[in-house]
């Protein structure tokens, strides 16, 4: 279990927080490019606990800047979007996505305070189809360049994302990707259907963990027997600051993971990747993953799962309808017949274990035992790097390097004499253009 202390300062992101610290010294990926319309109406985003509002201008180009107008304090999600600006509907100021004031129509033409007065906005950039944000206080000459994350950098037609909104602190959200103990059981059915069924995980429910320390953060390896002379090993990977990779298993492998990106201090934007490092996206899977399977959720939030709460709501288009409030849509007679949860689809199962009791639980109360060894070490590491930054300035080491964070995870089936890090030391480093390195 943490100290009240240590929780505090893992949970705590806003300005001025430990952790919060850290996050910027990230770049942050926080929309869909798709989802910012030029001359579209501004989207209002929480990062970091700091309210903001998105927005496409004429160009193309996108701003994030404060939702205040610094003129009298009216709300910017309402601006005109025009003219390659944001114009407030109070007094018409206007400002650029570089923060910037254009125009200042009810001052004197000779006045020099639109020189003086900027509204609070945030560099942004664009790859594979995701806006990411730098919330730090380098200037742009010493700021770290985008990371190399595979699954943002592979052809379109490879990979699937989506973005969810969910109601528990960030840490809570990592924690759960990074715990491989509990798939084969809260993902189970009690029937003999579906594929969950037959993963080879389902085999063996007590597995041995086997945890590594990275430069890019911690492997987290699984063990399960598979016969007298092989093992089966998978290996979850944690990515500074927020990053979690999946290995594939189905009979269509691709690679999956989450960016869990804090909102505040109690709610998560959840960025879910799947991809496949070689060929096109399956057919079959970007459908289900799309629009669902027979009416429940896969890893990836489908397009039924949202209630637009509107664009003045942060993240409003990405609150879905399985939430707190609406109990997941838990279903008793499932539970009793077919799903071992009773929960609509494995994103949702997730997050109602995760969140579904507290936005901040308390970890003085937990019982850690064998299985969250990965997420005792990944904590410890995260305190450590975060207090480093906060005491001294150290940065986390290689951070600023793109490619530090070209990793995969791995499901190997290996020699019982064979050692898992050595075996995967080649699969587990992304190449792109390469395929998976190991039969699967």
């Amino acid at each position: 279990m943490l100290s009240h202390e240590d929780n505090e300062t893992l949970v705590r992101v806003g300005p001025g927080t430990t952790m919060g610290g850290m996050m910027r010294l990230y770049w942050l990926p926080f929309m869909a490019s798709k989802d910012l319309e030029k001359d579209g109406q501004p989207q209002t985003v929480r990062l970091l606990g700091e309210t903001l509002v998105a927005f496409r201008d004429t160009a193309g180009n996108v701003g994030l800047v404060d939702h205040i107008c610094p003129h009298r304090g009216a709300p910017m999600a309402f601006a005109r979007n025009e003219d390659c600006g944001l114009r407030c509907v109070y007094h018409g100021w206007k400002f650029g996505v570089d923060g910037k004031v254009a125009d200042m129509p009810a001052e004197p033409v000779r006045s020099r305070l639109k020189e003086r007065v900027r509204i609070k906005s945030y560099p942004c950039v664009e790859r594979g189809g995701v806006v990411w944000t730098y919330m730090g206080s380098e200037p742009e000459e010493s700021r770290p360049p985008l990371p190399n994350l595979e699954w943002n950098m592979v052809p379109e037609e490879n990979v699937v994302v989506s973005f969810r909104v969910q109601e528990c602190n960030w840490l809570q959200a990592l924690e759960g990707e990074i715990d491989s103990a509990h798939a084969p059981i809260l993902h189970g059915r009690i029937d003999d259907g579906g594929s969950i069924n037959q993963w080879v995980a389902k085999r063996d429910l007590r597995p041995t963990f086997e945890c590594m320390r990275q430069e890019f953060g911690m492997s987290i390896a699984s063990r399960r027997v598979l016969d007298d002379e092989t093992l089966y090993w998978r290996v979850n990977q944690f990515i500074m600051p927020f990053y979690s990779l999946v290995p594939p298993q189905s009979n269509y492998p691709e690679l999956s993971g989450h960016a869990w990106v804090p909102i505040d201090d109690e709610n998560t934007l959840c960025l879910m990747f799947s991809y496949h490092p070689t060929q096109p996206m399956y057919e079959k899977s970007r459908d289900i993953f799309v629009n669902g399977h027979r009416g429940r959720e896969t890893g990836h939030a489908s397009v039924n799962a949202f209630e637009d709460k509107g664009a003045l709501v942060p993240y409003g288009r990405y609150i879905s309808k399985y939430r707190r409030e609406t109990g997941y849509l838990f279903d008793p007679e499932a539970q009793r017949t077919t799903w071992f949860s009773g929960l609509p689809g494995l994103w949702v199962q997730d997050a109602a274990c995760q969140s579904g009791v507290l936005r901040i639980y308390d970890r003085t109360l937990e019982h850690l035992c064998t299985s969250d060894t990965g997420i005792a070490m990944t904590r410890r590491m995260l305190l450590e790097t975060a207090h480093a930054f906060a005491e001294s300035g150290q940065r986390p080491e290689r951070f600023a390097d793109p490619d530090l964070y070209m990793v995969r995870a791995v499901s190997m089936k290996l020699p019982k004499d064979q050692a898992w890090d050595e075996a995967g030391r080649g699969p587990m480093t992304a190449r792109l253009g390469e395929g998976f390195g190991y039969e699967l």
